[in-house]
């Protein structure tokens, strides 16, 4: 990809005011709900709650709806690539139809919201197509269309569509959106306070004590206290604290996003995806001169196996100017996702024992419909109301072979690879005089293992090069500049603090 000077990061934060200023608590804090992070599933659920008048304080470590939810493509569908068919397959064709309906009544519940609140977030209504451009698939697509449809969604088979190349067929389902994830979320970030909730910016939870109630423990950079809570919600995306083990089910995965204006005449008004090609997914977006932003996202890769991100976003760039024509590309960046090990995510109570705290994690990229889903089903169960795909979701629900399992046996077995390929003695790596300006790599350092980085006027700055988490060896993102974790996605920037987890501690610092 040609370099441009003037590139920018995502889209979505670049476009939307940073909303009222978020302080950390001043002192102990006792609400009702804390909910710790202060994306899509968080604020909604924050929100369903405040509404049904509960008292609750949102703790977020960075800043609210900047961390994957600022990253996402916004893409609010219940139309999930391939999953009816292999619900249908391996779950029953009634947890088919839950799926439908809660992602569905999430689609329409965020219109609601948006025509209550008056929001501003660009809404579109458009359609949703999982498509092929190898005809050898339509026999796969043909699956899910029936599937869909019997599972309650106005799904169709077709071979035409509103894309500038030509498709072997794609699955089509109407009746869906898209809009400016950071505007919506900013607005209910706006009613919370409106309602009475508190939001709390820079605000790291670093512990968890169940009971009645329940005790966090808070850091911020000027200091730490308390939050006491009757129940508490865990949507930090990967759990910040992980006692059911859900790691062992979730993978983690990233994907980059690339940006560049079209001519509203040949900008495709629908939304787009295909599994081929290592993924590539498709929508626009206005622009206030009356054009359309191409949104592209593709290249899915592990974070922290080495990948060369540059090198994909360059493929990502060539893909769509073979596509769209001559593109000037304006944004670009990455996303992380968690898929779960049976396609389903995992929203509700912790673990077996859990009876006050709860969590929100592996949305496999649908983070959009299934957050705020998550939001409803949280806001029902907090508050001792039934809700009929409680059991779907269940964090706690009992897998099995056919269902999880080469998922996660080859999940398993990547991350034993590096947990303990990375404790064996290491063959000779690179030297630090070999790390080039602006780039990174872990090197062995008086026989211990360090990750250094040599920013641009070369100042070397070196680190631990175990993750703090479970102590895998990490590897550098040159595009990024971060540090990255194979086994289950945790991110550092070049100075070793958190930039996501599940590592709650930063890299240490190493002398040279």
């Amino acid at each position: 990809m040609n370099e441009q000077a003037d590139i920018r990061g995502s889209y979505w934060l670049h476009t939307a005011p940073p909303g009222a200023p978020a302080p950390p608590p001043e002192g102990p804090l006792s609400v009702d709900t804390a909910v710790v992070g202060a994306g899509v599933a968080g604020l909604s659920t924050a929100w369903e709650l405040a509404r049904r008048g509960r008292s609750v304080a949102v703790l977020e470590a960075h800043r609210i709806a900047a961390g994957v939810t600022g990253h996402t493509t916004a893409k609010l569908t219940a139309q999930h690539t391939l999953v009816y068919d292999r619900l249908r397959r391996t779950r029953g064709p009634e947890a088919a139809r839950l799926y439908a309906r809660s992602q569905t009544d999430a689609v329409r519940h965020a219109a609601e919201t948006v025509e209550e609140l008056g929001v501003d977030c660009e809404w579109e209504d458009a359609a949703a197509l999982t498509y092929a451009e190898d005809p050898a698939r339509t026999a796969q697509l043909e699956a899910e269309a029936e599937a869909a449809r019997e599972a309650g969604l106005p799904a169709e088979y077709v071979t035409e569509t509103d894309l500038p190349f030509p498709v072997a067929g794609a699955v089509r389902v109407d009746g869906q959106a898209q809009f400016h994830p950071r505007k919506y979320l900013l607005a209910l970030a706006e009613d919370i306070r409106r309602l009475g909730g508190t939001l709390h910016e820079h605000t790291r939870v670093t512990a968890l004590h169940e009971g009645r109630p329940c005790e966090l423990t808070v850091e911020s950079p000027a200091s730490a206290t308390t939050v006491t809570a009757h129940s508490v919600v865990v949507a930090t995306h990967y759990p910040a604290f992980d006692r059911a083990l859900l790691f062992t089910r979730l993978s983690p995965r990233r994907e980059l996003v690339l940006t560049a204006p079209l001519d509203a005449a040949r900008a495709p008004r629908d939304m787009y995806i295909t599994q081929e090609q290592n993924t590539r997914s498709v929508r626009t977006a206005p622009l206030p001169d009356g054009r359309r932003l191409l949104i592209v996202t593709g290249e899915h890769f592990t974070p922290g196996t080495g990948a060369d991100v540059e090198e994909r976003f360059a493929r990502l760039a060539g893909w769509a100017t073979e596509r769209f024509g001559s593109l000037e590309f304006t944004h670009r960046w990455a996303t992380q996702d968690n898929d779960s090990t049976d396609s389903v995510p995992l929203v509700g109570p912790f673990h077996p024992g859990s009876r006050h705290v709860y969590v929100a994690t592996g949305f496999g990229g649908w983070g959009m419909s299934t957050g705020i889903m998550a939001g409803r089903l949280l806001s029902e169960q907090i508050t001792g109301r039934a809700c009929p795909w409680s059991d779907l979701y269940d964090p706690r629900r009992v897998t099995s072979v056919v269902r999880e399992g080469a998922a996660f046996l080859k999940h398993q077995a990547d991350v034993a690879r590096h947990f303990v390929g990375d404790r064996l003695p290491a063959a000779a790596g690179p030297s630090v005089d070999e790390i080039a300006p602006g780039d990174g790599a872990v090197v062995k350092v008086g026989g211990e293992r360090r990750a250094v980085h040599r920013d641009e006027a070369g100042q070397l700055h070196a680190l631990s090069a175990r993750c703090t988490h479970l102590g895998c060896l990490v590897a550098f993102n040159r595009a990024e500049r971060a540090w990255e974790c194979p086994c289950h996605g945790s991110r550092f920037g070049v100075d070793g603090r958190v930039i996501q987890g599940p590592a709650q501690e930063p890299l240490e610092h190493r002398d040279l």
